[in-house]
């Protein structure tokens, strides 16, 4: 397997200008497949906070960025849809969420908000002991209570410190839901209708939006939200941050290059005033000779 990546390959969720380099960083091992994105492509290509992967390391070995609840230190952990980035010094969260683009991009949330995040149910199987494990669209896994009534294509809000659920949406008919992937990416509706295809073929669904004559796509594109979701989608982030005063610079911690270059014009009239005291020494002991 090859530990390159190049820009024209990555997944058009990927937050990146494909033709201004060659290469990118590549994702390592983790959560949401080959959709997950570099954490270091988040500070650096859409906040803007670091400049290089060698200022990336340096800030996350702070351990003040948090994921999911978590200190990570490993600049290639991958983030993907629906994940919570914390910034803890910055007192800043986000929320991974799609653009109409499809890009990932980041939403301000209320710290509040930041302490749970939401995940599509994809699987449910019975383990040993008469449990249910579910599993959630980026890889993570929760044993429930078999009484319980979670199927495929339902949300779950799942605690970031705990790992309760504490909320359930249920994939039907009138469920509020968003696209995270196709054409209609980051666009959020009212899912109207079900169309169950025969054979192999993929469900499709329909979707009403108040403004705009809504859509259609396939069932695994639709994600069943909460209301918060439409506030929060106003403010998202998705270009390169450029204030100098958001950003987190290793460069910071050296010193100043401008403050420890010599003064190259003071040095050279030193020399001369020592040269013209040389000199006029010698024309005394001249003098003083004859």
């Amino acid at each position: 397997m090859t530990k390159h990546q190049k820009r024209l390959s990555v997944p058009n969720s990927w937050p990146v200008e494909r033709k201004e380099e060659t290469f990118t960083v590549k994702a390592g091992a983790g959560p949401h497949g080959a959709a997950g994105v570099p954490l270091v492509i988040v500070l650096r290509d859409v906040l803007g906070y670091v400049d290089s992967v060698k200022e990336a390391r340096y800030a996350l070995n702070e351990g003040t960025v948090l994921v999911n609840g978590d200190a990570v230190s490993d600049h290639r952990r991958p983030i993907g849809m629906f994940d919570i980035l914390a910034f803890t010094e910055r007192d800043e969260y986000y929320r991974v969420f799609p653009d109409e683009g499809g890009r990932l991009a980041l939403t301000p949330i209320d710290a509040g908000d930041a302490e749970s995040r939401l995940g599509k149910v994809v699987g449910k199987r019975h383990v040993q002991g008469g449990d249910v494990q579910l599993s959630l669209h980026d890889g993570t896994t929760l044993v429930v209570d078999a009484d319980t009534d979670y199927a495929g294509g339902d949300s779950l809000v799942v605690d970031s410190e705990s790992k309760d659920v504490v909320a359930h949406f249920v994939y039907e008919e009138g469920a509020l839901v968003t696209a995270v992937d196709g054409a209609h990416a980051g666009e959020i509706g009212t899912l109207d209708e079900i169309t169950v295809t025969p054979g192999s073929g993929s469900n499709t669904v329909s979707v009403s939006q108040d403004e705009g004559d809504g859509f259609e796509t396939v069932e695994e594109y639709v994600v069943v939200i909460d209301e918060n979701f439409t506030a929060d989608e106003e403010e998202t982030v998705t270009t390169t941050g450029t204030d100098d005063d958001t950003r987190v610079d290793a460069a910071d911690e050296a010193p100043d290059a401008a403050e420890e270059e010599p003064d190259v014009d003071a040095e050279s009239t030193d020399a001369d005033s020592e040269a013209d005291e040389a000199d006029a020494d010698a024309d005394d002991e001249e003098v003083t000779e004859e």
